[in-house]
């Protein structure tokens, strides 16, 4: 790997240089990475696979906190994340077409290095890494490729919801099925939930070692679950973000204002309505008696997230597009640039805070208190983000991406641009 790129090598082989960047996206995937906090911390305070039970626990100002993220912030900031990757998907090809320069083997680098990052972020930090299933559902674009304009949002809208109507019609099966195959279920679930019961201890009182092995035990159950609902869900949503790009409304959100407007308002009615219906069930279930309602709730709060993810996607874009709201939303830019970074730190923090090796506060710290940690993590980011990008050029894991991408180390302080 040479130490700079050769001359011969156009930008479009290369990273985006910093003048040719959409503000936009990374105002978008700054915002996402709050979100995305948000949600997390609450499964580094008790283990993931407890995601099925609904919302934690909690009274007073928990109980609040708790019910916000789970109907505003749960399973949609994801989906935010996963459409950004879309769009990345889609410039990236037509800037290797312009250029008349190799697309796929940069972006198969670009994918092998994600899921080494989200591979080591699972054994190292956190079971709950959405890396590795990024660089596994974006595979799946190199089979639409060539699909294109709505075509691409509709078989992605088609995906994802389709998804969402067989997790709807297992749990369908849950309530309905006869009561002689309940009991196995439930004695499978029972075993499960012990499992989970285990998983908290360990979390919380374990040292480095235990704690790695678990993480790893947790992932390989949700490979085998999990994953099988995610990565078709995530295909679908790349292939939308990819429609918004040949759609052209990006390049000009100010032009197509009454676009996204609409976007906002039917993304809202739809989402609120699969929210509702998922609000319908509860939102608090237990493990193995109920795992008929969990299981519709949470179907249909993954079909309301979609609509709502592009309701916040509009909104966003509105503001931005407003003098004050430029301003104020431009803060998060630097977080958008370094998200692959600050990603992975948040993790390193929340470990250090809530598993034994670190303060061990697993269990202890109530949805409130881990908002307020959320917050404060954020700000401090932010500060950092402005700090760094004011000396570099990229983060420091966007940095090492794009050199194993593109086969050379880009420079990265800022006086060795030239």
């Amino acid at each position: 790997m040479s130490l700079h790129r050769p001359d011969a090598v156009a930008d479009a082989a290369g990273p985006v240089a910093e003048a040719a960047r959409q503000p936009l996206l990374d105002l978008l995937r700054g915002f996402a990475l709050l979100g995305v906090f948000m949600m997390n911390i609450d499964f580094f305070a008790r283990p993931l696979l407890d995601f099925g039970t609904g919302m934690a626990a909690g009274e007073g100002l928990d109980a609040v906190a708790a019910w916000l993220v789970y109907v505003f912030v749960q399973g949609k900031f994801w989906v935010l994340f996963a459409l950004l990757f879309g769009i990345g998907f889609a410039l990236m090809r037509e800037r290797a077409q312009r250029a008349g320069r190799p697309f796929i083997g940069p972006f198969l680098r670009r994918l092998l290095l994600l899921a080494l990052f989200g591979i080591a972020h699972i054994v190292l930090l956190w079971p709950g890494d959405i890396l590795l299933a990024y660089a596994l559902a974006a595979l799946g674009l190199l089979l639409f490729a060539d699909l294109r304009g709505a075509a691409a949002g509709l078989l992605g809208a088609a995906l994802y919801l389709g998804v969402a109507l067989l997790w709807g019609l297992s749990g369908l099966f849950l309530l309905n099925a006869p009561e002689a195959v309940l009991a196995d279920i439930r004695a499978g679930l029972a075993d499960f939930a012990a499992h989970v019961d285990a998983a908290a201890v360990v979390y919380a009182s374990g040292d480095f070692a235990a704690i790695t092995r678990q993480r790893i035990a947790d992932y390989r159950v949700f490979l085998g679950s999990g994953l099988v609902f995610q990565l078709p869900m995530m295909l679908g949503v790349f292939l939308i973000g990819r429609w918004l790009v040949d759609s052209g409304r990006l390049r000009d959100p100010a032009a197509h204002r009454g676009f996204f407007s609409g976007l906002a308002l039917v993304g809202l009615l739809l989402g609120a309505t699969g929210v509702l219906a998922s609000l319908s069930f509860g939102t608090r279930f237990d493990a193995v008696t109920e795992a008929g309602q969990a299981t519709l709730a949470q179907a249909w709060m993954a079909a309301g997230s979609l609509p709502l993810s592009l309701a916040y996607l509009a909104l966003f874009v509105l503001l931005a597009t407003t003098a004050a709201g430029a301003r104020l939303l431009g803060l998060l830019a630097p977080a958008g640039r370094m998200a692959l970074t600050l990603y992975l730190m948040q993790s390193l923090l929340a470990s250090l805070v809530f598993y034994g090796y670190g303060l061990g506060l697993a269990g202890e710290l109530g949805r409130a208190a881990q908002l307020g940690f959320v917050l404060l993590v954020f700000a401090l980011q932010l500060l950092f983000a402005h700090w760094w990008l004011a000396r570099f050029q990229f983060g420091p894991m966007e940095w090492l991406w794009r050199a194993g991408t593109y086969g050379y180390w880009p420079p990265l302080r800022r006086f060795a641009a030239a």
